[in-house]
């Protein structure tokens, strides 16, 4: 497959591919030029980083974007994404029914994030990142790109016994952060043996 100048400056540079009558061929990722062209210049690897950097911004305008709905008054946002959605739909219904406490929430589909994530932080108080994943990476990856002030709202819900993720886990976890009296302990980081990931989000 050939590879030619970033002519738009997205960071995309346009492709041969078969079929389309001119010739395919490979280079190295990072081992050539803007032509395509087999290089070991420094000049050549810098053009191509920076490319690369631009691609990733392109990319915040063109990939899904989130699914948010914003309650008036909440001062809770709920962040999360995959197949926790049941489970978040599901606790927000438990947390305004039992304790009145109105959530925010802001439905993850793709990665890098775009700009509505920071209105989203700013617009809640707390924020709570729900994961099935022992080391809160999407928690890492926001620290990553978010101010100080953003990341001092962020807290972590994690989920990754072994079990599907279930709506009474994540309601009695933000419920204990936020001071309730919750009736079970629902498990957290350190308390199973092992780790990682559980099975895709």
């Amino acid at each position: 497959m050939g590879r030619y100048a970033d002519v738009e400056g997205d960071g995309i540079p346009y492709r041969t591919i078969p079929g389309d009558g001119l010739p395919s061929y490979f280079t190295r990722g990072s081992g050539h030029n803007a032509k395509a062209q087999y290089s070991e210049r420094p000049d050549d690897y810098v053009d191509n980083m920076d490319r690369l950097a631009r691609k990733f911004e392109t990319a915040r305008k063109v990939v899904p974007a989130p699914v948010v709905e914003t309650v008036p008054d909440a001062k809770i946002g709920i962040i999360a994404y995959g197949t926790t959605h049941w489970a978040i739909t599901e606790s927000r219904d438990q947390l305004r029914e039992e304790t009145d406490v109105k959530t925010s929430y802001y439905r993850l589909r793709a990665y890098p994030f775009n700009e509505s994530l920071n209105a989203f932080i700013d617009a809640h108080e707390r924020v709570y990142i729900v994961e099935q994943n022992r080391d809160a990476q999407m928690r890492q990856l926001m620290k990553l790109e978010l101010t100080p002030e953003r990341l001092m709202k962020l807290r972590s819900v994690l989920h990754y016994s072994g079990l599907p993720i279930d709506a009474r886990s994540v309601t009695d976890d933000i419920l204990s952060q936020e001071g309730f009296e919750v009736a079970k302990k629902t498990v957290r980081a350190g308390d199973v043996a092992g780790g990682g990931m559980t099975g895709g989000e």
